[in-house]
């Protein structure tokens, strides 16, 4: 699984108990699968349609610097699915799991639309192409 993205846990971050609010995560993780999609559909119009079980696994504090891996699980028609792991930076302890996202794409008229895409890009071979 790659790491694309570090978060710093601050206290604006935090739940009751001073660990991770999980909504923040969540909306971390969301944000994360959602810039992956549409960097490899090459369409900013791409949504979440589902997230299936999350496993808390661990909590994170404040000061902690936490690591978001994103990977792709399948291609579908239109759609792209993805599994998340994220962990602390410098101890790996796993966080969170969630086994599947998946990411639609989407036309200009909001609909789903066939995106073409059978396996992962990188954008720097995208550049030599």
């Amino acid at each position: 699984m790659r790491f694309h993205t570090r978060k710093w846990v601050k206290p604006e971050d935090l739940n009751a108990n001073e660990t991770l609010f999980g909504g923040k995560l969540l909306a971390w993780i969301d944000e994360e699968a959602a810039l992956y999609s549409i960097i490899q559909l090459e369409n900013n119009r791409v949504v979440t349609k589902y997230m299936s079980e999350i496993n808390f696994m661990s909590s994170a504090r404040k000061g902690d610097i936490i690591e978001i891996g994103i990977e792709v699980v399948k291609f579908g028609k239109t759609s792209l699915i993805l599994n998340c792991e994220v962990r602390n930076k410098m101890t790996r302890e796993p966080i969170i799991t969630v086994d599947n996202i998946i990411m639609v794409n989407l036309g200009a008229d909001g609909k789903p639309t066939p995106h073409g895409k059978t396996e992962i890009e990188f954008v720097k071979d995208r550049l030599d192409k």
